[in-house]
């Protein structure tokens, strides 16, 4: 795809109307869409924060975009392979992903946490306090990483969503799930969730879990990974980025 036009159109604030029409391109957009609130379907559409901020930002850029769901462990092999053309779906920014793809400057940010049932005997989140303990996670996520390497003494039980993890904890067949601490918030208020809360502090490593969640694009893509930056710098300043935010959450997520 040829992105330095339009890109740099944008950039400068000119009318890229022609451009549209005569050259460009659909910019297609992957995000999981069973990741509430961040994406989800509701009524057949995808919706929720990562949908939100990527419609804002191809807005801000004046490029036309397609938002499209693709499952979270296929979600770098389809970029790379040139199914769609970025990545907004809540994807740390890590050293080991940026061997693969590139990112934007993060568009939030949020710290991994544990949850368990409310007095089910689970009273801290060390590796100790979890040892014997089973401890559901989202496949082919940081946070799997991160348990695989430092919870070696408790069972790891692999999920296909964080949603399929966070119904067997509250139906008693796990002790524990791990994931992001805005996510696991947004679940323990429905009623499903009422079962259960937060078990010790925020995990916060860069290692694993990076410095934010950014938009993902493929290497040497660099005018559109820019424009990406530049579009959440300026959703950020005129107050767009925290209308989204507080749709979705009641405290800062950036």
């Amino acid at each position: 795809m040829k992105f330095s036009k339009y890109v740099l159109l944008a950039a400068f604030g000119l009318s890229a109307s022609l451009s549209f029409a005569d050259e460009m391109k659909e910019v297609r957009i992957a995000t999981e869409g069973t990741y509430p609130p961040f994406s989800y379907l509701d009524k057949g559409q995808l919706t929720g924060f990562d949908v939100d901020m990527a419609n804002a930002m191809c807005e801000r850029m004046k490029i036309k975009c397609t938002i499209v769901s693709q499952e979270w462990d296929g979600m770098i092999p389809g970029l790379v392979a040139g199914k769609y053309d970025a990545i907004v779906a809540s994807m740390n920014i890590t050293d080991e992903r940026k061997k693969k793809i590139d990112f934007s400057n993060k568009y939030y940010a949020t710290p991994a946490r544990f949850i368990t049932v409310k007095d089910g005997g689970v009273t801290g989140n060390s590796p100790a306090d979890l040892a014997g303990k089973s401890i559901g996670v989202q496949v082919s996520t940081t946070q799997s990483n991160y348990l695989e390497e430092n919870y070696k003494d408790s069972e790891i039980k692999q999920y296909k969503t964080v949603d399929d993890a966070a119904m067997d904890l509250a139906n008693g067949r796990i002790d524990a799930v791990f994931s992001d601490a805005a996510l696991l918030y947004v679940w323990m208020k429905t009623k499903d969730g009422a079962c259960c809360d937060f078990v010790g502090g925020d995990v916060i490593n860069e290692k694993y879990f990076g410095v934010g969640k950014g938009v993902g694009v493929r290497q040497g893509e660099a005018e559109l990974r820019d424009g990406f930056s530049k579009a959440i710098a300026e959703l950020r300043a005129d107050g767009t980025y925290d209308k989204i935010n507080k749709k979705y959450f009641p405290f800062s997520i950036y």
